[in-house]
């Protein structure tokens, strides 16, 4: 039985529903050594800003419980140096090639838009990174600053708009129908938690920059709940991600409303995660007798 695993956001087709995080993918080039990544759906590279970053002090990754916190600071070369010297590598990736941006404006979201458009194949809008003092996701935890930063990344670009939410608010799925209401395409959902490990024999916390973004396994129950209020509330595509380890993990996404998943912190211990992920999705539904994935998106609700 052939399985389509096909799915669109706005004209963009994605030949599988499976894509990498960003910020747990590079820009694909180290893992594209280890196995083929144009057999994913795509790729969303690192967040990329309008000036070079250093990133945050070491150390920027601790193990927690189930999970991992990571306070990398939006550590990058910058625009330019991504479209001069990364992009012509990635670019002959047959897969969709999603280009995440961050910003300390709302101008400079819109400037990050406006110079890669027609570069990539989607703009992923990152509104909600906890790791960085200024920007960040004071932008997401905002309607009005959701709306500005939204509009301004829509005028500037014909490209898919996907938006990025944080987790860290009380309404999520207000921020997501502000987002969509004000030209996203899609968003996606969700971000890291913030969170705090402390060295109990330094009396200090174990980041260097202090309190630190939690993934993996331990955010899974509340990226689901998320994903699924959201996807109840909005009328464009769902991107779930958080704590996606397996196969089952990315079907419950799917049945919790998302259209397509992330996989993220399961890439830092197998960094063939995405395509055993993958994989497992497609032998399941030829396995339930499920000729698309389009069946299952969405297919839970309360009774």
């Amino acid at each position: 039985m052939k399985i389509d695993l096909s799915t669109k956001i706005g004209k963009l087709k994605f030949k599988n529903p499976v894509l990498t995080a960003s910020g747990t993918f590079g820009y694909g080039l180290l893992i594209n050594e280890i196995f083929d990544i144009s057999r994913l759906g795509g790729i969303i590279t690192k967040s990329i800003t309008i000036r070079s970053r250093p990133g945050n002090p070491a150390p920027r990754i601790v193990e927690a419980a189930c999970g991992m916190l990571n306070s990398i600071g939006l550590e990058n070369k910058g625009i330019e140096n991504f479209l001069d010297e990364v992009l012509p590598k990635i670019k002959s990736f047959n897969t969709n090639v999603i280009a995440s941006i961050a910003g300390e404006t709302v101008d400079e979201y819109g400037r990050l838009a406006e110079k890669l458009d027609r570069n990539v194949s989607a703009i992923e809008v990152n509104i909600s990174c906890p790791n960085v003092k200024k920007g960040g996701m004071s932008f997401g935890q905002d309607l009005s600053s959701t709306k500005k930063v939204v509009k301004k990344v829509r005028r500037k670009t014909s490209l898919p708009v996907i938006v990025k939410l944080t987790p860290n608010i009380t309404r999520i799925e207000d921020i997501a129908k502000a987002s969509e209401e004000n030209g996203a395409d899609a968003v996606s959902i969700v971000n890291t938690y913030e969170g705090l490990s402390i060295d109990i024999y330094r009396r200090n916390s174990k980041l260097g920059g202090f309190s630190g973004g939690l993934s993996g396994p331990a955010i899974k129950p509340l990226a689901l709940f998320a994903v699924w209020k959201v996807a109840k509330n909005i009328d464009v595509p769902v991107i779930g991600c958080g704590g996606i380890m397996n196969f089952s993990d990315a079907i419950e996404f799917f049945m919790a409303g998302a259209s397509l998943i992330e996989v993220g912190s399961a890439t830092f211990s197998d960094p063939n995660a995405s395509l055993r992920i993958l994989k497992g999705v497609k032998h399941f539904l030829e396995e339930e007798n499920i000729k698309s994935i389009k069946e299952i998106v969405g297919i839970v609700d309360e009774n």
